[in-house]
């Protein structure tokens, strides 16, 4: 079997199982092309309402696959360059998709498989999960927007030492710092993020996609960037539909429903 990304859905939610059978879903660039098609498409449906990123065999995601980086060695430097502008484009549709996009992490998270992860706006993870930055280790530096994302969630220190050291990180120290939201029981981590995608159903699409714009742009703008910002989506989610319906059924002391 060849890798893929599988695509099912559970009620509202999109689930994106990365497979690999036999390398730990590490990576391929079919699975790039067809993750950004999906969350494109997952973008127009309003029916729904949360992604889950998940890997087969619980495991996440091994990365990249070493053999064919060492085939690549051989071939001109565009193929692999246009092979990481792939990669590259997956991470800027989980940052851009206006859908929240969860994690559930099994077993291991490493290179690129790692930066996935960390590119999904919540991260729930099984007790066991390892999560490393191992580039170091075979003579090669980070893709995905690793470094990125550790150096912004994490003191610059720390992220050096995962970064540097490529190590392996367990789930409940990631936890402690923050970077993991659940932290449930080995093989539990899939049932507990379409749990989260459950809760993202029945809030309001329209101030869930707003927050997430909000938390996406806040570590570039200025605090007067981002306060007019605030407004400006205040305002209009006040005066969107979505709110009348909240704050109606929070007077009536009853649930909201969201179309």
């Amino acid at each position: 079997m060849s890798a893929e990304l599988q695509a099912s859905r559970q009620d509202a939610t999109l689930i994106l199982t990365l497979s690999n059978p036999g390398a730990k879903n590490a990576l391929h660039p079919d699975m790039y092309a067809a993750a950004i098609e999906t969350l494109s498409t997952a973008e127009r449906d309003d029916s729904i309402r949360a992604v889950v990123l998940t890997g087969a065999d619980q495991c996440f995601c091994s990365g990249g696959n070493l053999h064919r980086l060492l085939e690549n060695r051989s071939k001109d430097k565009s193929v692999q360059a246009e092979s990481i502008d792939n990669l590259h484009g997956w991470i800027e549709a989980i940052r851009d998709c206006p859908k929240p996009v969860i994690a559930a992490v099994e077993g291991v998270a490493a290179g690129a498989g790692f930066s996935l992860a960390l590119a999904c706006d919540l991260i729930v993870s099984g007790t066991s999960a390892k999560f490393v930055m191992a580039y170091v280790n075979v003579g090669l530096t980070p893709d995905g927007g690793g470094s990125w994302f550790l150096t912004r969630a994490l003191p610059r220190q720390l992220a050096a030492e995962i970064l540097l050291e490529g190590k392996p990180i367990l789930a409940p120290r990631l936890h402690e710092l923050g970077l993991v939201n659940k932290l449930v029981a080995d093989g539990a981590a899939l049932d507990a993020a379409l749990a989260l995608g459950d809760e993202m159903a029945n809030r309001s699409p329209n101030a869930v996609e707003r927050i997430k714009s909000l938390t996406h742009y806040a570590m570039d703008n200025t605090l007067a960037q981002h306060l007019e910002s605030e407004k400006q989506h205040f305002v209009e989610s006040l005066h969107h539909r979505d709110a009348h319906e909240g704050i109606t059924a929070f007077l009536e002391k009853r649930k909201p429903h969201y179309k």
